[in-house]
């Protein structure tokens, strides 16, 4: 991943090739602004994916990637969960409750047996409407909450997904048996775990290399709160069998979550697949 700052924001680019039903190259530009709404009544995150066949070469698709990006984002959580968070999971925090809280709730709804969910948020309003709307959906009780510690203490699932700077849950917020999704830090900025916190649990990573400088890991690296040795596997390996997941009730399992670009192929294949069975979407040359 290349990773470009600017003043308000940055950019972030990330690539990757993946075998599926033909082997695919997939290129994601974002742009993450943080104040965009506040400041231009825009998304923070903006950007653009292009699709190519990894065999010829050829371009096959351009697409926006804010979508895209949201909905594997969400996948990954719920992925991690049905190998991290213990089987009775049924109660859900959701921290942040924009966009991306609205998909990870959804995500999560496909692979728990969610009784009840907590909403919060820095903006009441915000907590309101996602409270409102998710109930109807997904025909589970979505609460506000005003206490976040209180919150996720009687939850199973806990999901961060915020642009905070600085740490939202801290050891003493988190009851034992809790998985964690960190989804919020996706640059050397951003942070929503103490690193006391990451240091008591166990830890999983989508991408070590990339978790180590930037996300939640990085800050608990750079105080001496743990060590790469200290972390217990990446998801895949979890996924492939390599490594164990849960292995108790009581243990706390983090999963730093920052985007794989293998996430953003897969996921920009079969939006391409679906789209040309479809016959949707417009048709470009691209001029000699």
């Amino acid at each position: 991943m290349l990773g470009v700052h600017t003043p308000g924001g940055g950019f972030h680019i990330k690539a990757g090739v993946l075998e599926l039903s033909k082997p695919y190259f997939a290129a994601k530009v974002n742009g993450n602004f943080p104040n965009n709404w506040t400041q231009f009544g825009l998304p923070t995150i903006q950007g653009v994916l292009v699709l190519c066949d990894a065999q010829c070469g050829s371009p096959l698709a351009v697409m926006d990637s804010r979508d895209i990006t949201s909905l594997r984002t969400g996948a990954a959580t719920a992925v991690a969960a049905k190998f991290l968070a213990r089987n009775d999971s049924r109660v859900v925090t959701i921290c942040g409750c924009g966009v991306q809280g609205c998909i990870q709730l959804k995500a999560l709804s496909r692979v728990c047996h969610l009784q009840s969910v907590f909403a919060y948020d820095k903006s009441g309003p915000q907590a309101l409407s996602f409270a409102k709307d998710l109930t109807e959906e997904l025909a589970t009780p979505v609460t506000v909450a005003s206490d976040l510690s209180n919150a996720v203490k009687k939850s199973d699932i806990c999901v961060t997904c915020t642009t905070s700077r600085k740490p939202l849950l801290g050891l003493e917020d988190v009851a034992p048996g809790t998985f964690v999704a960190a989804v919020g830090a996706d640059n050397p900025e951003k942070q929503e775990l103490q690193p006391e916190l990451i240091a008591k649990s166990k830890v999983v990573v989508d991408v070590l290399e990339q978790c180590a400088v930037m996300g939640d890991l990085h800050h608990a690296l750079d105080v001496g709160a743990i060590t790469l040795a200290d972390i217990h596997a990446e998801l895949g390996e979890v996924v492939a069998g390599r490594k164990p997941g849960r292995v108790t009730d009581r243990e706390i399992i983090i999963f730093d979550s920052t985007g794989m670009a293998l996430q953003d192929v897969a996921a920009a294949a079969a939006v391409y697949e679906k789209a040309t069975r479809l016959g949707v979407g417009l048709q470009l040359g691209l001029a000699a």
